[in-house]
C-alpha cells in the first residue's frame, strides 16, 4: 500500500482523482437515468394514496437495484463491461449481447467527471477545498444532464448542496459564512423575483423553482460576490445556445429550454476562475 505522502504529492494526487472521478462518473450515469424515474414513481404512489387507491406492486427500483442492464435487450452489464470509458471503446459503442448502439453520453459523463476531478485536485491541491470541489462538480454534472433531459432539478440534490455549502464555509473554505448565507438567500430571491416579474408581465412561468434552489446552492458555496458573474455567464451562454438552437436546429420559440445546465456551467466557472474574472470585470467598469 502506497504511503499517504506519495498519494498527496502534486504529481500523483490529480491522477488519483482522475481515476476516482471516472468511477464516480459511472455512478452519475445511474443517477442521471434513474433519479427522475424514481421521482416519477414516488409521485404516482403519492397520487394513488391521495385518491385512496392501493399503489400497484412494482419491481424494486432505486440507485442500487436492479443491476445495470441494456435498455434494449435487458442483458445485465458485467463488471468488465462497466469500466469507465475503456469499456465503451472496447465494445465500439455497442451492447455486447444485442449490438444496439450505446449512447455516447455515458463515456462523456464519465470523462467529464474524471477530468473535472483531476483539474480540481490540481487547482486546489490536496485538502478540503479539493475534495469539496469534486463533490460540487459531480453534483453540477448530474443536475445539468437531468435538467437537460427532464427539465427537473431534484430537491434531493439541490437542497443538500445548499446546506453543504453553508457547512463548508463555517471554516471559510470558499467564502466567509456571512457571504455564504447572503449568497444562498440572494441566489434564491433573485430568480424568485425574475420568476414573478415575468409571470406578472406575461402570465407565463419563465423559470422553474429548481433554478432558484440551484442558484441558492451556488451562492452558499461561493458567496454572494460570485452571483453577478454566475447570472451573467449563465444568461450569456443560455442566450447563445438558445439562439443557435432556433437558427440551426429549428427549435421553436415556445419550446422550453432548461436553464439549469447554464447555471451549472457558470457555477463551475465561478468556482475555478470567479475571483480573476470578477476583478477583470470591475476593472473594465
Amino acid at each position: 500500500m502506497a504511503p499517504l505522502g506519495s498519494l498527496t504529492d502534486p504529481a500523483v494526487f490529480p491522477w488519483l482523482c482522475l481515476a476516482v472521478g471516472l468511477c464516480v462518473g459511472s455512478f452519475l450515469n445511474v443517477v442521471i437515468y434513474r433519479l427522475p424515474k424514481i421521482m416519477q414513481r414516488d409521485w404516482e404512489v403519492q397520487c394513488a394514496e391521495l385518491r385512496g387507491e392501493q399503489p400497484p406492486a412494482q419491481e424494486p427500483f432505486n440507485l442500487a437495484l436492479p443491476r445495470s442492464r441494456c435498455p434494449a435487450c435487458a442483458q445485465p452489464i458485467t463488471a468488465l463491461q462497466n469500466i469507465p470509458v475503456a469499456s465503451y471503446i472496447a465494445l465500439r459503442g455497442k451492447c455486447a449481447a444485442c449490438g444496439v448502439r450505446i449512447s455516447p453520453r455515458y463515456p462523456l459523463v464519465e470523462a467529464l467527471s474524471g477530468l473535472a476531478s483531476a483539474y480540481a485536485a490540481w487547482h486546489f491541491a490536496f485538502g478540503l477545498s479539493a475534495f469539496a470541489a469534486m463533490a460540487f462538480l459531480w453534483c453540477m454534472i448530474a443536475l445539468a444532464f437531468i435538467d437537460f433531459d427532464t427539465q427537473l432539478l431534484p430537491d434531493s440534490i439541490t437542497l443538500p448542496l445548499v446546506w453543504a455549502g453553508l457547512l463548508l464555509n463555517l471554516a471559510g473554505t470558499y467564502a466567509d459564512l456571512g457571504s455564504a448565507v447572503i449568497g444562498a438567500c440572494a441566489g434564491y430571491l433573485s430568480l424568485w423575483c425574475v420568476y414573478w416579474g415575468f409571470r406578472i408581465v406575461t402570465g407565463k412561468e419563465g423559470i422553474g423553482f429548481g433554478d432558484f434552489k440551484l442558484l441558492a446552492a451556488i451562492g452558499a458555496w461561493l458567496g454572494w460576490q460570485m452571483l453577478p458573474l454566475v447570472v451573467l455567464a449563465s444568461s450569456l451562454v443560455g442566450a447563445i445556445v438558445g439562439i443557435s438552437l432556433m437558427l440551426f436546429a429549428k427549435h421553436g420559440r415556445n419550446v422550453p429550454i432548461p436553464f439549469g445546465p447554464y447555471l451549472a456551467v457558470a457555477g463551475v466557472i465561478a468556482l475555478f476562475w470567479g475571483g480573476p474574472l470578477t476583478h477583470a470585470y470591475l476593472n473594465l467598469l
